[in-house]
């Protein structure tokens, strides 16, 4: 992101700005996966990929400091469940958005149809997405209407609290087992309908 700003911002001499966010938690930040700068920059990229030949698969969007609870989701979705989950790291919903409105306006004026970045990257995947951030669930739910999964959000709504940090992700349901739950509840429901649908 640095190295992208300072290309456009500095040799480029484009007029925009580029911002960081930066968590007062200490933890060891996971290696970098190979072939993921696009993704960086571009919103999204995914971080794991799940066992493949397990039956069941969700997809889970983790968000800054909540994308260990999203990778610890997915291992006990694996071990105890026999679930597996692509993990995938959101690094700016807000740039995802952005996108996908411009392809939607390029679509209209060039009588197009291109699909939004996110779209592509999920149009592939198979079970719902669960997207976890410490941020409000309005965040993650700009995106939605482009991810043609079904989607849902978990969010820190509500008035602010003091505590541990464990005890208010559990409080607002961002840990890892409200995310495991989430994706649980949509599986059964995923198959619920299609059992009536049979």
């Amino acid at each position: 992101i640095v190295k992208d700003g300072l290309r456009r911002m500095y040799e480029n001499q484009e007029d925009i700005f580029y911002y960081i966010t930066a968590y007062n938690e200490n933890y060891a930040m996971p290696a970098m996966p190979e072939g993921v700068e696009e993704g960086i920059i571009k919103g999204i990229y995914l971080f794991r990929k799940g066992d493949s030949k397990k039956k069941n698969r969700v997809q889970l969007f983790g968000s800054g400091t909540i994308l260990r609870e999203a990778i610890k989701a997915a291992d006990i979705l694996a071990q105890e469940h026999d679930v597996a989950a692509d993990v995938w790291s959101v690094t700016s919903y807000l740039e995802l958005r952005r996108e996908a409105l411009a392809t939607e306006s390029w679509n209209e004026e060039n009588n197009d149809d291109r699909k939004p970045y996110i779209t592509q990257l999920l149009e592939a995947t198979t079970g719902p997405v669960i997207a976890a951030t410490d941020y409000m669930k309005a965040v993650p739910d700009m995106i939605a209407r482009w991810v043609p999964n079904k989607f849902r959000s978990l969010g820190t709504d509500g008035f602010g609290l003091s505590d541990t940090r464990e005890s208010l992700r559990e409080h607002f349901r961002v840990d890892a087992n409200s995310i495991v739950k989430a994706a649980l509840s949509m599986l059964k429901r995923k198959s619920g309908r299609q059992a009536a649908k049979g």
